[in-house]
């Protein structure tokens, strides 16, 4: 049987992107399940275009605390057993940041994690949703089902993963404290899949639009595929990715292939 083919990509929009050959990224990448994060929609904003693509069923959580903010979606060609939106928390369920899809012999949860910047609170709740979400995993994993997290982690893990780390230092998005709980993710059981497969390889998969970032690849790695580490030792990943020449977007999409 066919692998499978998962995408997760950063659309910063996708009314936006729509407009920037987003349907035809989409045919190209022929992707069994694609999940994006920052949709930015409310529910009376979706088209039945982009709600109805040809060949996949459709998902979606949307911010019911601001407009135009946050907002996930999954589409996919193979038919889920069960959809759960969020975790029963909700400070984080009403901001439209996570979709659980049960595709049976794993499960697949694409996740629009928190920004730290805007000030020490919205730090703090960061932090917070990395604990809260990760424990509200930790019964599945250890109960040894297969997970993979897919999204937006909006945290360069190591130095290796934006061009400029010193300068960033004292950065949301790099902060020790954040870094930390990069650390701990590893540390509860999960492999990030890229840098399992290329422990060394400098690739980017978000770049600020301003100072031609893009142009000269002033890049971070924020966007990540974790598995739990049975996928590892069940030799059930195939493939990662980082496709850096999709553009429509400040982020590009990032792969996982897995066997079926």
């Amino acid at each position: 049987m066919p692998d499978i083919r998962l995408i997760s990509w950063n659309v910063n929009g996708l009314r936006a992107v729509w407009k920037k050959d987003f349907l035809e990224i989409f045919r190209r990448m022929d992707a069994d399940v694609v999940a994006i994060q920052e949709t930015k929609l409310q529910d009376p904003q979706l088209t039945e275009e982009m709600r109805r693509i040809d060949g996949y069923e459709s998902f979606w959580s949307f911010s019911s605390v601001k407009k135009g903010y946050s907002g996930v979606a999954v589409y996919s060609r193979i038919p889920p057993r069960n959809i759960r939106e969020g975790i029963g928390i909700p400070r984080y369920d009403n901001e439209g940041r996570i979709l659980e899809i049960d595709f049976g012999d794993f499960l697949f949860y694409n996740v629009y994690f928190p920004n730290g910047q805007m000030s020490d609170e919205r730090l703090t709740y960061k932090l917070d949703f990395y604990r809260d979400f990760f424990d509200y995993l930790e019964p599945s994993r250890a109960d040894g089902k297969q997970l993979i997290i897919a999204g937006d982690y909006n945290t360069a893990h190591n130095e290796i993963d934006l061009k400029n780390p010193k300068a960033n230092e004292k950065n949301s998005g790099f902060l020790r404290v954040e870094r930390d709980w990069m650390d701990e993710i590893l540390q509860r059981g999960y492999v990030d899949t890229f840098r399992y497969f290329y422990p060394d390889t400098v690739k980017y998969s978000w770049w600020s639009y301003r100072f031609r970032a893009r142009e000269r690849n002033a890049g971070w790695r924020i966007d990540y595929f974790f598995a739990t580490e049975n996928m590892i030792q069940s030799d059930r990943i195939r493939d990662v990715g980082i496709d850096n020449t999709v553009f429509g977007s400040d982020h590009c999409p990032v792969s996982l292939t897995i066997r079926r």
